[in-house]
């Protein structure tokens, strides 16, 4: 299932994804990377732009809103989505109900 599409220049990125974890990137219909992943991953690869070649990255992962992704071209940002994870909401949501749940049984 496509993820998303992004172009850059001349360009056109696309990020899929599957439902057993696979991440793949293309670039103008040509597979860059694939990995597998279950809560984000990084891709390298190279893209090229008016005769030059670019270094690119892209970082998926979760944040509040869901799937998240950073794409960076010769380390430079290009898109940066917020750092925010949701990890820490995961977490304090698991103690606030397990508190819920200590307190009913008390009573």
């Amino acid at each position: 299932m496509k993820f998303t599409t992004i172009y850059l220049e001349e360009n056109k990125i696309e990020i899929f994804n599957s439902i057993m974890g696979k991440e793949t990137v293309k670039v103008n219909g040509e597979e860059v990377s694939s990995k597998f992943s279950i809560v984000g991953t990084e891709h390298n690869f190279q893209i090229s732009e008016n005769g030059n070649i670019s270094d690119c990255k892209i970082v998926t992962g979760f944040g509040l809103n869901g799937v998240v992704i950073d794409l960076y071209k010769n380390e430079k940002p290009i898109i940066e989505s917020p750092k925010n994870g949701c990890l820490g909401f995961l977490l304090m949501v698991i103690i606030f109900s397990f508190l819920i749940d200590m307190i009913g049984n008390f009573f």
